[in-house]
């Protein structure tokens, strides 16, 4: 048990303390607060529990031993909820642009909770993609002794399937490869149970970003959802919250601009999701500390792709979770100098002390590549600017697609109406697909464009065809696709003004994104352009529309 002193009970005390905290005492014994409950550091365990997904539908039981292990290192754990919403069940339709937002309103109730009922620590669980960047976006505005917790992965269905195999069978269907009972057999087994995503997809990467940041317990972000080792996970974080009060170690502390780089080289190393550029920048936004899309194209030069886990490679996250996760990964990368052993983690511990006595993978693995054998010697988030994205695009380019592709034009308003272009074969080879109007304000929410990208594998071409789009993708996306095209086509960017015919040249070596259209032709296009009537003029969407930044600066709120 930590020994507790005054000045771990910072926030606490101004909420319990004194005979004017009279009445707020008489709330709390009402939830089973007792006397000694009152001199004790309030731990704030935010849950994202909830039944519209199988990636959160556990939570409440890991909440509980994070309370468990708080109450057990002399702690007060107080159990709040936060929402979470489901890409994988949202994808495709209208709810889909509510997804985004959901990362500021987590962040933003966490937020409200913690500041309000005076927590003087946090644990944050969180399983889908957008609770992880929400909860650190609050941990590091509030500033107080905090820990994230990974919320952990599914194991795989049947036939190593997963959700993408789910989306890419709509395709295949459209193709004619497979008939409606097989799309159904694979609907019906490719989700096993509770966790998160199985591949190297959004909220994997998110886990593992958080978890070399420094935020997380080591191995953190590479346990089974329903393990042992997960309940563990959570009892330790809920004690360690109390070290970390005792030594008054906080977010700011940890969230550091070496630790920041840290996180984009393992996010590279794992082939991980596009999504990370726009998390890693709102959650440094949040901390204070600089970050821009150039730094991702300045590490991403000598950080090679390592991992071959999917979507773009063949193996799951639960088949690293068996051979010891991301911490031997970054133990190599340690000793390659590629990351910064001297920051500060949640354990009080600098991430070289946490690498010290980890092992290496097994001799016979072959998930995690030899520094002399990577599938890409540099990162496949490719940084893109030109004319037709002048303050930068984020490509996922592995080199398995190519690192060039020119072609043709074929311009959609939206993520349906591109959908039912490449179902119907509209979309043939040589095309790049381009669907405007998706971004963070002019969607509003920037959809993932999940759908289209499976239906065009599922179609296969794959290799035939580019998307590009100033929304963005799905950590389970894969092909030639470029999003966070910006500015956007609601604020006149340059995507607004394509034509279906335009020539479009995307180099993911010289990292350059165009148009090949005069000056002059465009500025002609522009004078004719106006900007769209706002879809939403009310509620959440409307006020996000209003408030959001560029997905170059984040797609953040509050700036």
């Amino acid at each position: 048990m930590t020994k507790i002193t005054d000045n771990m009970r910072k926030f606490s005390s101004q909420v319990v303390d004194g005979v004017e905290a009279a009445p707020g005492r008489a709330m709390l014994r009402a939830v089973g607060f007792t006397d000694e409950d009152f001199k004790k550091p309030q731990i704030g365990i935010a849950s994202t529990w909830a039944n519209v997904t199988p990636c959160n539908m556990h939570i409440d039981k890991l909440a509980e031993e994070a309370e468990k292990g708080a109450n057990a290192a002399g702690g007060k754990g107080v159990i709040f909820n936060t929402i979470t919403i489901s890409d994988g069940i949202a994808n495709g339709t209208e709810g889909m642009k509510y997804s985004l937002v959901s990362r500021e309103v987590i962040a933003d109730s966490i937020e409200t909770v913690v500041g309000c009922e005076g927590f003087d620590g946090v644990v944050a669980v969180g399983g889908c993609d957008k609770n992880m960047p929400g909860c650190l976006i609050a941990m590091a505005r509030l500033n107080r002794p905090a820990i994230f917790v990974y919320g952990g992965t599914i194991k795989p269905g049947h036939g190593h399937t997963d959700i993408i195999s789910v989306f890419e069978a709509v395709g295949q269907h459209a193709k004619g490869d497979i008939d409606l009972i097989q799309v159904k057999q694979i609907e019906e087994t490719a989700i096993p149970g509770a966790g998160s995503c199985g591949g190297m997809y959004t909220a994997n990467t998110m886990a593992s970003a958080i978890e070399a940041l420094g935020m997380s317990l080591p191995g953190s972000s590479a346990q089974d959802a329903t393990g042992s080792d997960k309940a563990l996970d959570c009892f330790r974080a809920g004690e360690q919250v109390l070290d970390l009060l005792a030594r008054d170690i906080k977010p700011s502390d940890i969230m550091t601009r070496k630790a920041f780089e840290n996180a984009i080289r393992v996010v590279i190393a794992l082939a991980g999701s596009t999504n990370a550029v726009l998390h890693l920048l709102a959650m440094a936004h949040a901390v204070n500390v600089p970050l821009t899309l150039n730094d991702f194209t300045e590490i991403g030069k000598t950080t090679p792709v390592l991992a071959d886990l999917r979507p773009s490679g063949k193996y799951m996250m639960s088949e690293l979770v068996a051979i010891g996760g991301i911490q031997p990964l970054m133990k190599r990368m340690l000793n390659a100098g590629l990351l910064h052993g001297d920051t500060l983690t949640v354990t009080g511990k600098t991430l070289a002390e946490n690498l010290e006595y980890v092992a290496d993978y097994p001799a016979d693995q072959d998930i995690i590549r030899a520094f002399d054998n990577p599938i890409k010697k540099d990162s496949h988030l490719v940084i893109l600017h030109g004319n037709l994205s002048p303050t930068g695009a984020v490509a996922k380019i592995t080199g398995k697609e190519g690192l060039r592709f020119e072609g043709r034009a074929r311009v959609y308003h939206g993520e349906e109406a591109a959908l039912a272009g490449i179902l119907n074969g509209e979309v043939v080879a040589g095309d790049v697909i381009v669907i405007r109007y998706e971004g963070p304000k002019g969607g509003p929410g920037m959809r993932e464009m999940l759908s289209p990208t499976s239906a065009v594998m599922g179609k296969g071409l794959g290799k035939e065809v580019a998307l590009i789009t100033d929304g963005r993708f799905s950590g389970g996306s894969h092909g030639f696709v470029v999003g966070h095209i910006t500015p956007e086509a609601q604020d006149g960017g340059p995507i607004a003004l394509l034509e279906d015919g335009d020539a479009i040249t995307i180099d993911a070596e010289t990292r350059e994104i165009s148009v090949a259209v005069s000056d002059a032709t465009l500025a002609e296009r522009r004078a004719r352009w106006t900007a769209p009537a706002p879809v939403y003029t009310r509620g959440v969407l409307a006020k996000y529309a209003k408030l959001v930044s560029s997905a170059s600066e984040g797609a953040v709120t509050d700036a």
